[in-house]
């Protein structure tokens, strides 16, 4: 398969794949998207060199998806295509980084022949550009997948990656919890950078073993101490050039804290046992789960070396803060473990209703995770048909915690304020609510109707004491006994 390949945005399908099927006959392979959602999920998916562009899409305009297209490493050309043809929106083209601009009242044939110049031309300035490409496409295709996604919270992460990727030495501090993709991004922004063909040593600040911490960091020199036989560079001296990633930052001891800083602010250290200062090149990104000013708060960590790591910080925010993002990532899970295993699944609504109230305490990983074993777990597909995931296949936790998501808020509602009574707490300590997930029968309404009719049973049928147990307002709990008919 060639490495140069063309993208066509286009939402009248047959001719973009008559256009499609032309330009392979030119020796130029292309794929074709419908929307412009789906035009930017595969460029971020694969490097594409041009991207062809219909000016009026389904959801959308073309011309907004110049800049996001242009913003990848690395970016293609773009070539703007359509039957509205003017000259101000030639204009507007060109002034968001489009190349060329072709109507689409033009023969076909000859629209071959501009798709194909513009490929050309698009095929010699990647050769030609600074490094770019191989410095940016392996770095960017795995931010984009751990990454994916439209919030604005995940296109300010992506920015901000981008951006101090290009100031090689600026110290970046990644903070997000666990499964966020902490590590992918360190990653990224390492691959991204002028860095990137240097090592990059990733440091793992829990696992560091205490009587051998400066050593791992530092190295040691001969006889520096019982056992060290030889000389051992440390892992900062073995990232040279490259990019050190000091993971879990927060849980370092105070007294190595205090050492690092030093490093941070002379850029040399010595071995252990060493008297010869050795040069700290590579640039530091620290990356934590804890809140490091709380810590400083609570004298566990220092406040210089805080400010000192904290030059460029970058928020990386939990997938429950994504919402508008779950099932687009789910849905690329899926067909990527899918074409892995030959098979041709989707996510189904039930699924996708799932998944978005459900709160996903291990982020990105626990989705990608899920979606495994779903696919895994899934029936083989034949004839070709594409067959929907069903909610069986994931585990039963998700959809028991899909409800309590969306039944725990309304004690906000007039009238509850959520506070449960010692008899209630009790009694739910004693066994209380024991609805579960019934594989191939649940949905969200059935498993909630089937709560309800579980703490009204424990009520002896007073609503009053049913909303108590449930954590909601009385109020609340009448409008779904209303919904259900349970009278």
């Amino acid at each position: 398969m060639s490495e140069w390949r063309t993208l066509i945005v286009d939402d009248e399908q047959t001719y973009s794949r008559a256009l499609q099927r032309l330009l392979g006959r030119r020796g130029i392979e292309a794929d074709v998207a419908s929307t412009a959602a789906e035009g930017l999920l595969r460029a971020r998916q694969r490097p594409y060199t041009l991207a062809v562009l219909d000016y009026m899409l389904p959801d959308g305009s073309g011309l907004d998806l110049i800049g996001p297209l242009r913003q990848l490493r690395p970016a293609p050309a773009v070539l703007m295509m359509t039957a509205y043809g003017t000259i101000e929106n030639a204009v507007e083209a060109m002034r968001r980084g489009a190349t060329d601009y072709v109507p689409k009242s033009t023969a076909l044939a000859d629209v071959v022949e501009r798709v194909a110049e513009a490929e050309r031309v698009a095929r010699a300035a990647q050769r030609t550009s600074p490094s770019q490409p191989q410095l940016g496409s392996a770095a960017t295709a795995s931010l984009t997948q751990a990454f994916l996604g439209e919030s604005a919270a995940m296109c300010e992460v992506r920015s901000r990656i981008h951006e101090v990727a290009q100031s090689p030495d600026t110290t970046v501090l990644l903070h997000g919890e666990s499964g966020t993709g902490k590590g992918i991004a360190a990653r990224a922004i390492h691959g991204l950078s002028a860095r990137a063909s240097e090592p990059f040593v990733a440091i793992d600040c829990v696992a560091l073993p205490t009587p051998l911490a400066e050593s791992e960091l530092f190295g040691h020199e001969k006889g520096a101490f019982t056992g060290a036989e030889r000389q051992k560079p440390g892992r900062l001296e073995m990232a040279g050039r490259g990019t050190v990633l000091l993971d879990e930052i927060g849980d370092m001891e105070w007294a190595l804290q205090g050492k690092l800083l030093r490093v941070l602010e002379e850029r040399t250290f010595e071995r252990v046992g060493g008297i010869r200062p050795v040069q700290l090149d590579a640039r530091v990104i620290a990356a934590s789960h804890r809140d490091l000013s709380q810590l400083v708060g609570d004298k566990k960590f220092r406040l210089d070396l805080f400010h000192r790591l904290s030059v460029f910080p970058i928020n990386i925010p939990p997938l429950r803060q994504r919402g508008e993002d779950i099932v687009l990532l789910a849905e690329h899970f899926c067909g990527d473990f899918a074409a892995r295993l030959g098979k041709q699944l989707t996510l189904g609504r039930e699924v996708s209703e799932l998944l978005l109230h459900y709160d996903f305490p291990g982020n990105v990983r626990e989705l990608r995770n899920l979606m495994e074993r779903a696919v895994i777990l899934a029936p083989p597909t034949g004839n070709g048909a594409t067959v929907a995931l069903t909610p069986d296949l994931l585990p039963p936790r998700i959809a028991e915690m899909a409800v309590q998501r969306q039944i725990t808020p309304l004690a906000a509602e007039p009238g509850g304020d959520g506070k449960l009574s010692p008899e209630v707490l009790a009694a739910r300590a004693e066994g209380g609510l024991t609805v579960t997930f019934e594989p191939g029968r649940d949905t969200l309404e059935n498993l909630e109707r089937r709560l309800l009719e579980e703490a009204l049973r424990m009520a002896g049928g007073k609503k009053v004491k049913a909303a108590e147990i449930l954590g909601i307002s009385r109020f609340a709990l009448l409008r779904r006994v209303e919904k259900y008919g349970l009278g």
